[in-house]
């Protein structure tokens, strides 16, 4: 018999009450929970009472398998047992099949357990004062929820069966791990708490969100919820490589904020920084197991009051340049930032072309290089310096393609009587012959190293992570310029170091996915391989009216 009370409380705790009733009223509940939102969002988006009979919905859920217990005669340790299985069925519903899970984190089940429990009535209330005084004193209702089970375990401590004490424990772990989220924006001070502004799109605040991934493994250490485990990669107790695969199995969480940007016109814009912590090397080489995480992030995003998430770094060109993303998750806007980085470097590239000239230098007589000119960005380099120099170089990994394009661009420039000189190689270390060297690769790992660079040579790198290695500074004369860098307006700052160079300067990829949320100009976004001319205009035009500033 209690196995079947078991399936019962599992199965009661499976039925997604509350989901169904906010559904009915037009919202979906995972974009107004509180334990994402806060408190006073969730009212915000729910209204009072739809919150209040959801609340009451999964109270009951906690509460009923257990009254039927007692009825029957069950102790406190098959009680517990009761609870668990209804708490299991919350979190993880067989009747909710949908890919984008409710990630429900059950304070009312809690709760409802807690109240059917046969206790003492003061031991009973012991609990239920630890999580009001935690909320009063902090104001996270994450920490209210969890110090249910938890105040539910120092009271089975005291002189209660091993069995209930176990039972105990193991309600309070799945708690734990459920709120692990919560609790990781706590130690990083972004989690919403009573009496913060509301994190929600408004007249006055654009919110948007931005998928980032980790350039190196100590990128890992700025979130406090991975520290502890330096020292251990330190001291070879944890090899990088199992940090690696342990690093796979992580769901997209959100690790930081840009905070303090307000544009030229007043609004305040809100920018949740999500990582899935997978280095370069895993995104190129899973590129199954990216889609996924990229998919999952963009749902995280919209959880998180988005309305346009972006793709940076090695994200952009996941799933089809953000094209599967935006598919799998129709109801936030996908950006892969491939505009506004083109109308960046656009606007760059005739500032260095002067600055170069004025060095005393003259562009018929130099010889330039572009390295990842395969790509969209490389290539648009090369079609903007090729009739100002003496001879091109383009550098790139498919040399049938990339002479068809060289080709096509002679040609086009013969008609006007400018082409220089154009060769075409996959040799990286041709780029010694030049004067000028611009790159733009999506290579995880340094391309251009010193052995490759002409002492005195210019390079513009456009590379995240970097295409050029640290050891080139050193070479005599080089000057390396870092690509799509922009300030951004107000007083802007990163939550973790985003190494482009202050606090707030960002790719120019992130900043696409503010001035997109803060236009409303959606059809503008970049997916997929093409950029749109109309579109870097748009962009480099909103990004100059807005207060967006490109660091020369």
């Amino acid at each position: 018999m209690t196995a079947l009370l078991l399936l019962l409380a599992y199965l009661v705790g499976a039925l997604p009450l509350g989901h169904l009733l906010a559904q009915r009223r037009g919202v979906d509940l995972r974009t107004a929970s509180p334990y994402a939102l806060g408190l006073e969002s969730a009212l915000k988006r729910l209204g009072l009472w739809t919150l209040v009979l959801s609340f009451l919905l999964d109270f009951l859920k906690g509460y009923l398998p257990l009254l039927l217990g007692r009825a029957l005669g069950l102790g406190l340790g098959e009680l517990l047992a009761l609870g668990v299985a209804a708490y299991l069925g919350h979190l993880y519903p067989v009747f909710f099949r949908d890919p984008w899970p409710l990630r429900a984190k059950g304070a009312g089940v809690l709760l409802g357990v807690l109240a059917a429990l046969p206790l003492p009535p003061a031991w009973g209330m012991v609990p239920v004062a630890l999580a009001l005084t935690l909320y009063a004193l902090t104001g996270y209702a994450s920490l209210a929820a969890l110090a249910l089970p938890l105040g539910l375990f120092l009271v089975l401590l005291g002189g209660y069966a091993p069995r209930e004490k176990l039972l105990g424990l193991l309600l309070f772990l799945l708690a734990l791990w459920r709120y692990k989220e919560n609790l990781g924006r706590i130690l990083e001070g972004t989690e919403p708490k009573l009496g913060d502004p509301l994190p929600l799109p408004s007249e006055r605040q654009v919110v948007c969100a931005f998928l980032i991934h980790p350039l190196t493994v100590e990128d890992f250490w700025q979130s406090p919820r991975f520290r502890w485990m330096r020292p251990l990669v330190r001291l070879r107790l944890l090899k990088q490589a199992w940090m690696e695969r342990l690093a796979e199995l992580f769901r997209p969480m959100k690790v930081g904020e840009v905070r303090g940007v307000r544009t030229a016109d007043g609004r305040e814009v809100l920018c949740h920084l999500i990582s899935a912590p997978l280095l370069p090397h895993q995104i190129k080489a899973k590129p199954d197991l990216a889609v996924k995480r990229a998919i999952q992030g963009a749902r995280l995003a919209k959880e998180l009051g988005a309305t346009v998430v972006g793709l940076g770094a090695f994200w952009s060109v996941v799933g089809e340049k953000g094209l599967k993303v935006q598919e799998a998750v129709p109801g936030i806007e996908v950006t892969n930032g491939g505009a506004y980085t083109a109308g960046t470097v656009r606007a760059a590239i005739p500032q260095i072309l002067a600055h170069f000239a004025q060095s005393g230098k003259d562009l018929k007589r130099t010889t330039a290089a572009v390295v990842g000119a395969n790509g969209v960005v490389a290539f648009g380099i090369a079609r903007q310096i090729a009739p100002y120099v003496g001879k091109l170089i383009l550098v790139g990994r498919d040399p049938e393609r990339l002479s068809r394009a060289a080709e096509s661009l002679r040609r086009n420039l013969e008609r006007k009587g400018e082409a220089p000189e154009i060769a075409v190689t996959t040799d990286i270390g041709a780029i010694r012959e030049a004067d000028l060297v611009f790159t733009a690769t999506s290579d995880p790992n340094p391309v251009i190293y010193p052995e490759h660079v002409k002492p005195g040579a210019w390079i513009y790198d456009e590379g995240v992570p970097p295409d050029v290695h640290e050891g080139v500074r050193k070479v005599p004369g080089v000057r390396v310029i870092p690509g799509g860098v922009v300030r951004l307006p107000g007083q802007a700052r990163a939550t973790l170091d985003l190494h482009f160079g202050a606090p707030d300067q960002v790719p120019a990829c992130l900043a696409e996915t503010m001035i997109l949320a803060a236009e409303g100009a959606f059809e503008r976004k970049s997916l997929g391989g093409e950029v749109k001319s109309e579109n870097i205009q748009f962009f480099v035009e909103r990004a100059e009216a807005l207060g967006f500033k490109v660091v020369e």
